[in-house]
């Protein structure tokens, strides 16, 4: 399977959107948190997780889904919203906290909700598995169309959610997708010192259903290999686990010194950015030109903008609101 050139188009551009988006949101994330970095401080409080460096996983699975398809992302879940189609001013101004957000400024960035387009992301470990295999579960019990995604790190396949999830998956042969994203790194603690397998993928025959592995983290591959789960839960013929190696360029959260890499490893995964990698490709195979590349980027720089001068713009919420749309 692989992609034609409006979806590489589509993809290389959501790449760069989300990119810039993140390094906006970075340099604003620093107001008022220097030189003594406070994470109360400046005009976006709280933890930040960026996923610069998974964009290929993000492109490569979403360009196969449908407004109905369902997605459930990770406390990293920019990347994803921004694939899914997350209104991308309504987000901006969710992570600002204001009250024009997705969710009038409650959730921030780990609790990006969208019903338009079936995105949810939260952050607790391995959460979005079950709500995933539910969703899909209520489709085919009311012979509805959509396929659901669970997109998870490699450290949440050591939770139960996810093998109890990815059991209900299989036995009840669902149109259910997960797709674990391995940065080598839960937080701080390496691949190696906390999964007793090498590879994620392998655990998908314990519940008899296919694993596949992506390595490089290339979008073209990452594409095929979606295309193929998609293709299969949409057939009715189950679940697919995918494993899609990729790499955070960044720390586990914005504030993190990063001690626990090793010598010589960012300046190496800098080095293999997936996003230059795409344009040179692109360029190489002919698949774009220069003139079309820039007028991607263009558009991606030009949406990012509007959105951030919108989250700015955007009013804080009403003391008075702080206890509606509550359960009680």
């Amino acid at each position: 399977m692989t992609p034609s050139k409006q979806q590489l188009h589509w993809m290389y551009e959501t790449m760069v959107t989300s990119r810039r988006f993140e390094e906006t949101i970075e340099k604003i994330y620093l107001e008022g948190k220097q030189p003594v970095f406070n994470m109360a401080s400046g005009p976006i409080p709280g933890e930040m997780h960026l996923s610069n460096g998974q964009e290929p996983v993000a492109v490569g699975v979403c360009a196969h889904l449908e407004k109905e398809d369902i997605v459930t992302a990770t406390h990293r879940p920019h990347h994803e919203a921004i694939a899914k189609g997350v209104d991308l001013k309504r987000m901006a101004a969710e992570i600002f906290g204001r009250a024009t957000g997705l969710s009038g400024g409650r959730g921030g960035h780990m609790h990006l909700f969208d019903p338009e387009v079936n995105f949810a992301c939260a952050g607790i470990i391995a959460q979005g598995m079950g709500p995933a295999v539910g969703a899909a579960l209520s489709r085919k019990m009311q012979g509805k169309p959509g396929v659901a995604v669970a997109f998870i790190g490699e450290g949440a396949a050591n939770q139960g959610a996810f093998h109890e999830a990815m059991n209900l998956a299989a036995l009840w042969k669902l149109p259910f997708v997960c797709v674990i994203e391995d940065n080598s790194w839960g937080i701080s603690v390496a691949k190696k010192d906390s999964t007793a397998v090498a590879r994620n993928d392998v655990r998908g025959a314990a519940y008899g259903v296919p694993g596949v592995y992506v390595g490089g983290n290339d979008p073209w591959k990452i594409f095929e290999a979606a295309g193929e789960a998609v293709t299969r839960a949409r057939a009715g013929d189950g679940p697919t686990l995918i494993e899609a190696e990729t790499f955070r360029l960044a720390g586990h959260f914005m504030g993190d010194a990063e001690g626990y890499r090793p010598k010589g490893e960012k300046e190496a995964l800098f080095a293999r950015d997936p996003i230059p990698a795409m344009r040179k490709r692109l360029l190489d195979e002919g698949s774009a030109d220069e003139a079309q590349l820039k007028e991607l980027e263009a558009r991606a720089e030009a949406r990012v903008a509007e959105a951030i001068d919108f989250a700015r713009s955007s009013p804080a919420p009403a003391p008075g609101d702080a206890l509606t749309e509550i359960f009680a």
